[in-house]
């Protein structure tokens, strides 16, 4: 079985030391501890306790390997929609972005052995909003355990595809919301990084 943290952080340990890891070990979860991310995960809150996720978890390095090229593909043909989520630096980010993706030697998914994706139909304005809390208690629940994960918000549109949703499973009324990479941290202590202080707009 896989030896994470001896002991799961706090909640509030796990939120202040969680960050987005980009660099993993080749050791593999096991079954008990990504069903103990997805138990995790439904606990999160749900409007009208709808409970409207459903999870695919891949873990074939093949599938991950192939997967990610057809998003490097895919993102090509899309990124310059999304240049304003550079809005600082916008063409010195933009250009290494699209430099990482257009080498052979990047995975999209930075050789995690495992991609949680978090899915649901979109019946109702809150059903995205649901997943994402779901996928916030996933990755709080991998901190507290001493793994690690990332978003990889540059993959829903190429996973979303007919060919991908079908190659993985996934029915074509259900929409997968949330990719995210989990494993064991390649280094032992992440990078700290900052936040800036909350913006409050108003308090009466």
């Amino acid at each position: 079985m896989l030896q994470t943290a001896v002991r799961p952080l706090s909640a509030i340990d796990a939120i202040f030391t969680r960050r987005s890891v980009r660099s993993y070990s080749p050791q593999r979860l096991d079954r008990p501890t990504v069903q103990s991310l997805l138990d995790a995960a439904v606990q999160a809150p749900t409007a009208m306790h709808l409970e409207p996720w459903r999870f695919v978890v891949i873990q074939d390095r093949a599938a991950l390997k192939r997967f990610s090229e057809v998003v490097k593909g895919h993102w090509g043909a899309e990124a310059p929609k999304y240049r304003e989520l550079h809005a600082e630096g916008a063409d010195d980010a933009g250009r290494l972005f699209a430099e990482r993706f257009a080498s052979p030697d990047f995975n999209v998914f930075y050789d995690a052995g495992t991609l949680i994706l978090v899915c649901a139909k979109p019946q109702g304005p809150f059903v995205a909003a649901d997943c994402w809390l779901a996928a916030e208690n996933l990755m709080l629940a991998a901190s507290a355990l001493g793994l690690g994960t990332c978003c990889i918000g540059s993959a829903i549109a190429a996973l979303n595809t007919s060919a991908i949703k079908a190659a993985l499973g996934v029915p074509a009324d259900v929409e997968i919301v949330v990719p995210i990479i989990v494993g064991v941290p390649a280094d032992e202590q992440p990078s700290p990084c900052t936040r800036k202080e909350p913006q409050i707009l108003s308090w009466r």
